[in-house]
């Protein structure tokens, strides 16, 4: 089992934690008093500071129930807390409805993965390989 090391950075803040053993994410909670307004945005504190362990990272994701019954959703999804860093995760929401979203401390906002980073490196070349879709881009399906 990997070990995360975190640090609560106020009385406010929360553990990360599953609802589930076999859960792909950790819910993160709010450590402070906020509001969304309508079709805004705001970032709210966790209080809380990881050490994400080298060759990893952790993704902070929209929370499926705030976007289905709140239209609540993380705006920069997803966000990437790197290696080295060491503050405190903060969570970029985004309200998509037409009325106003408050967030009290101990709400949870978002959840947070890991995920494996691979190692590689860019390396140029003159052409790249052929592959059945090509150059097809946005929208070439048709779909």
């Amino acid at each position: 089992m990997l070990a995360i090391p975190f640090v609560k950075l106020s009385d406010r803040a929360k553990m990360p934690e599953a609802a589930f053993s076999d859960d792909a994410a950790f819910d993160l909670y709010s450590a402070e008093d906020g509001v969304i307004p309508a079709r805004g945005r705001a970032t709210i504190g966790t209080a809380v500071a990881i050490e994400v362990p080298s060759g990893y990272c952790a993704l902070v994701l929209p929370r499926s129930g705030l976007a289905s019954k709140f239209g609540i959703s993380v705006l920069n999804s997803p966000g990437v807390v790197d290696a080295g860093y060491r503050g405190e995760i903060r969570v970029v929401l985004a309200n998509h409805s037409e009325s106003e979203f408050v967030v009290k401390p101990g709400d949870r906002i978002a959840q947070l993965a890991l995920m494996k980073i691979p190692e590689a490196k860019f390396i140029e070349v003159e052409s790249l390989s052929e592959s059945t879709r090509g150059l097809g881009g946005f929208g070439h399906t048709g779909r």
